[in-house]
C-alpha cells in the first residue's frame, strides 16, 4: 500500500502535493481484491488491508521435515515493452514465473507470493491490471497471493514508468529435494519449450530491434503471425504443476530453469562435480524471434545462447529409464517437450554443460 499522508498547515506542503494520491492508491486496493481472491488458498487468513499476509503453517504437518525454499526476482526491462505498448495485465505473469519457477526446480511446491510494484504516479486500473496478471501467474503455478506493496515514488520515476518485483516461498520433503547429488550418468536430459524470449535478455532485445533494426512495436512481422510488440510481451511460460507432476509420474533427480545466464550455464548448476551435461541442437528448432535478434543485431550464436532461451524454458534432467513416463506426462499437459541431451563423464571438460551441433532447421 502507499505510505500514509502527512498532515500539513493549510497552504503549506502536503504529501498530495509532494506528488503522492493516498487516493489513489486506496481505489487501486480495491480493484484489485478481485483478482487476488481468486489465488486463494485453504492455508491463507484474512485478507488484503492488513500489515502482513498470513499463511497456516500447520499445513506444513503434513511433511516429515518440511524444507522451507524461497526466491525473489523481478521482469527486468520488460516492463518498458508493456509500458510504452500501454498493456500491463500480462507482466505479472513473467512475475510470477520468475520467482516460482525457481522455487519448483528444487522439488518444491510453490504455496505463497507477495509483490512490490513501484511506480512514478499511482493509476489505480494499471495497477489493477498488473495485479490481475499477478493473480493469474499465482493460479497457473498453484499459489496463493497473500500481500503486496504499492509505492509511489515522484521525482524518481517518471509518470508512466513503473517496475515489479516478488517473492515466493514453497516447500519440499528433505528426503524428495531435487538436486546435483541424484544426477547419474547416463540420465536424459528433457527440454521443455519455451513460449518464447520470457524474462531475459531485454537489455540486448530492446537495442537491437529498436537502436539498430529500426523496428516498431506496433510492426507486423510476418514470421511473428503479429506485431513485433505483441511477440515480446508474450507471458513468460509457468512450469510449476508441470513440474510437480513430473515428479508425481516420473523419477526426476534435478530441473533447470533457463533464465539470464542462457541454457548451458542454468543446467550446468545442477550437474554435480565429475559430470557433464551435452544437449545437442540439432534436437529442436528455436523460434522466429531468437532469429531476428541473432540476425538484426548480427549477434553471434555463443552470445545470443548466454543471453536467451533459445527456445527451452525448463530442462529435466531423469533417469533413462523414465524418459517414456516423463515425456508423456508433460504431453499430457500440453507441455511441447523433447530429450535434448545427457549426462556423461566430465572428462577435460572445463564447464559442467555444453552445446553441441546446429540447431534443426
Amino acid at each position: 500500500m502507499p505510505e500514509t499522508e502527512t498532515v500539513s498547515a493549510e497552504g503549506g506542503a502536503s504529501y498530495a502535493s509532494a506528488g503522492v494520491d493516498i487516493e489513489a492508491g486506496d481505489r487501486a486496493v480495491e480493484l484489485m481484491k478481485q483478482w487476488v481472491k481468486k489465488t486463494r488458498r485453504p492455508e491463507v487468513l484474512g485478507g488484503l488491508g492488513g500489515f502482513a499476509g498470513y499463511f497456516d503453517a500447520s499445513a506444513l504437518k503434513r511433511f516429515e521435515r518440511p524444507l522451507l525454499a524461497s526466491a525473489t526476482d523481478g521482469v527486468g526491462t520488460k516492463v518498458d515493452i508493456a509500458r510504452q505498448m500501454g498493456v500491463y495485465d500480462t507482466i505479472g505473469r513473467d512475475l510470477v514465473a520468475m520467482v516460482m519457477d525457481d522455487i519448483v526446480v528444487c522439488g518444491a511446491e510453490p504455496l505463497f507470493m507477495t509483490d512490490y510494484i513501484c511506480v512514478g504516479k499511482v493509476h489505480p486500473e494499471r495497477i489493477a491490471a498488473i495485479v490481475k496478471g499477478i493473480a493469474e501467474g499465482c493460479v497457473l503455478a498453484g499459489c496463493a497471493l497473500v500481500g503486496g506493496e504499492t509505492a509511489e515514488h515522484p521525482g524518481l520515476l517518471g509518470p508512466d514508468d513503473f517496475d515489479v518485483a516478488g517473492a515466493g516461498t514453497g516447500a519440499v520433503e528433505y528426503d524428495r529435494l531435487l538436486g546435483a547429488d541424484r544426477i547419474r550418468t547416463g540420465d536424459a536430459v528433457i527440454a521443455m519449450a519455451s513460449s518464447g524470449l520470457h524474462s531475459n535478455g531485454y537489455s540486448l532485445v530492446r537495442h537491437v530491434v529498436f537502436d539498430r533494426a529500426g523496428m516498431t512495436l506496433d510492426q507486423q512481422v510476418e514470421e511473428f503471425g503479429r506485431t513485433l510488440g505483441e511477440e515480446l510481451l508474450e507471458p513468460t511460460r509457468i512450469y510449476s504443476l508441470d513440474c510437480l507432476a513430473l515428479t508425481r509420474t516420473s523419477e526426476v533427480h534435478a530441473f533447470s530453469h533457463i533464465t539470464g545466464g542462457g541454457l548451458a550455464a542454468n543446467l550446468a548448476r545442477v550437474v554435480p562435480d565429475g559430470l557433464h551435461a551435452v544437449v545437442d541442437r540439432s534436437t529442436w528448432t528455436p523460434g522466429a524471434v531468437f532469429d531476428l535478434v541473432g540476425t538484426a543485431g548480427r549477434v553471434e550464436r555463443l552470445e545470443l545462447e548466454k543471453t536467451l532461451n533459445m527456445g527451452v524454458g525448463m530442462m529435466a534432467v531423469v533417469p533413462a529409464d523414465s524418459v517414456d513416463a516423463a515425456l508423456a506426462t508433460l504431453t499430457d499437459r500440453g507441455v511441447d517437450a523433447w530429450v535434448a541431451g545427457e549426462i556423461t563423464e566430465r572428462g577435460d571438460k572445463e564447464t559442467g554443460a555444453e552445446l553441441v551441433g546446429d540447431y534443426a532447421k
